[in-house]
């Protein structure tokens, strides 16, 4: 599925190609962005995840970031670290799961409302299939944010990712949704990096 994003060859090789589950073993009980950023992404998330739905939050950690006064039907947390998950107050259950090897979601088509990719995008190494499967357990129109900022870490995110700037960022992940077959796309600067870390959220919407 890459190959339609035609890029080179190498576009998604990282410098740290070890099992992935080593380096997610050590539980990172810290934000990767700050108050500001964290404060605009749970704004957006106010907005555009519904509530009263069932809420994926695919590469999640011990923080989801989404709107405390906001309930949800559930919110189910995807990671590679079961301390970071178990930490999180806001999911209702979770699942361990390596996506560059197993791009499979265990859930059944169309029964997702919403889903969140937050600053973990960067980490995918075929993010086309990993976000075909999220169109498919998306019910129709039902969005998924993907936000990213400046940071990573960069052992572990890919080729493309580090070669490009924030502009550049937000064009690739709007290729990877269309190439995944999402319908209708959005660029959305949350945040300017003037008085917090600069924050972009790219969604797309499941056709239907």
């Amino acid at each position: 599925m890459e190959d339609a994003l035609g890029l080179p060859p190498n576009a998604f090789a990282r410098p740290d190609e070890d099992d992935d589950a080593l380096f997610y073993a050590e539980a990172r009980l810290v934000t990767h962005i700050d108050e500001g950023a964290i404060a605009a992404l749970t704004g957006y998330y106010r907005q555009v995840l519904p509530a009263g739905g069932v809420v994926v939050d695919l590469m999640s950690s011990w923080v989801s970031h989404l709107p405390a006064d906001v309930a949800y039907a559930e919110v189910i947390g995807h990671g590679m670290n079961a301390v970071e998950l178990a930490a999180n107050p806001r999911l209702d259950r979770y699942f361990l799961q390596d996506l560059n090897r197993d791009h499979a979601l265990p859930f059944e088509d169309a029964s997702i409302d919403a889903a969140a990719i937050c600053v973990a995008i960067q980490y995918l190494q075929a993010p086309v299939a990993v976000l075909s499967e999220l169109r498919r357990i998306l019910r129709p129109g039902a969005p998924v944010v993907i936000s990213f900022s400046n940071r990573c870490f960069p052992t572990k995110a890919v080729a493309v990712w580090q070669a490009l700037d924030d502009r550049g960022h937000a064009v690739l992940v709007e290729r990877y949704l269309r190439a995944a077959g999402f319908s209708k796309v959005d660029i959305v600067r949350l945040a300017d990096g003037r008085m917090s870390d600069p924050l972009i959220a790219v969604v797309g919407r499941s056709p239907g």
